[in-house]
Formats: structure tokens, sequence, C-alpha cells
């Protein structure tokens, strides 16, 4: 048997899904997380090196999100990288359910890679992230065992940032208004001179 999968997610992967959810405060948004599992039988880890921000609107739509997986798949399964998991953020701050939506698309991702993680943002530890001085990320983790099933009381403990100050670096983005920047499919489909992948949010 081997041990107990962990999951880290990269600095920039973080911040990228967070800012994506903050630039849409009245709607659900969702994404990808790009990565590979590393450490073998005894200490797995599922790095997540990197997202991409799907849509903030009609999230449930099969046709647009086929589109975006497609190229996804392309431009990242060239660097040796697969789709591992799925984000969501709900529309309601005070919604702390896995909707339908992201269960399905969560178990399309499954169906080809099974140590899927699937993260859904908590509004609670984003909002008091500037006093919590939290090292953990504002995610809760859910895994697919039968049904998708939250981690822990919070998932915490086997999702971590790989990078200890992602949490400040975060702040400092969110106080700059750094959400302005973020692209997604769902702009890139209305004009496709506008980059998901995102080139200068971190230059």
């Amino acid at each position: 048997m081997g041990g107990e999968m962990r999951y880290e997610i990269s600095q920039n992967a973080y911040i990228k899904l967070v800012l994506h959810a903050l630039k849409h405060t009245t709607s659900a948004v969702n994404g990808v997380l790009l990565g590979r599992v590393s450490g073998g039988g005894t200490s797995p880890v599922l790095e997540i090196t990197d997202s991409v921000p799907l849509f903030h609107s009609q999230i449930g739509l099969l046709p647009p999100l086929e589109i975006a997986l497609i190229q996804i798949e392309d431009y990242y399964g060239a660097q040796g990288l697969n789709i591992v998991g799925y984000y969501h953020a709900n529309e309601r701050f005070d919604d702390f359910e896995l909707n339908n939506v992201a269960k399905n698309i969560g178990d399309h991702i499954y169906r080809y890679f099974p140590q899927a993680a699937v993260l859904l943002l908590d509004n609670k530890k984003l909002e008091a992230l500037p006093k919590s001085k939290e090292r953990s990320p504002v995610m809760q983790l859910y895994t697919r065992n039968g049904s998708w099933k939250l981690v822990g009381s919070d998932g915490s403990s086997r999702l971590t940032i790989k990078e200890p100050s992602g949490n400040i670096v975060l702040l400092d983005y969110m106080s700059s208004e750094k959400w302005h920047n973020i692209i997604d499919f769902d702009d890139h489909l209305n004009d496709i001179s506008k980059d998901w992948l995102n080139p200068e949010l971190f230059t």
C-alpha cells in the first residue's frame, strides 16, 4: 500500500485562481489545475504547478468547456503536464457546498486522472486572511472515492502552498487590485487577442 496522497499548489497557480474569483465576485467561476504526481509509492505528492481560469458565465455549458480542455491539453501536454484537477468558486459568499457543475467537471477529469483534486474557494478564510496571517490555502480540498468528499475538516492539512510566503504575495496582489488583469477562457472566446495563459500577470 502506498502512502496517503498530499497536494501541493505552486504560488502562481494559487494566486491566479484566487484573483479569478476576486475579479468576478457576483458570479461563480471555475478553472482547471495542471501538474503531475511525484514521490512514488510511499509519499506521493500531486504537484499543482499551474492553473487556467475557465469561465465566469454559464459555467456548465459543455461546448466551450470542451474547446477549452482541448486547447489546454494540447498546450500543457507538450510540457509534460496533465490536467490534474479543477477549481471552483461559488456565486454566493456563504455557499460552501460543492455543486453539481463542479462535481460533473470533476468526474470528467477523474475519468482520465483518478488522483484528481477539486478545490473550492473558502470565502470566509479569504476575507479573514489580512488579519489571520494564515499560511494554509484559502481552499477546501475534495477528492473522489465513490463520491467527492471534503478532506478533513477543511482539507488544509493535505493541501499546502509550495512557497511559504504564498498568502503574503496574494495579499500584496489583492491590495494592488491585480485581479483586473486576469484573463479567463470566457474573455478569450469573446476576444481571441486576449491570452488565457496570462503571460504578463506575474511580470
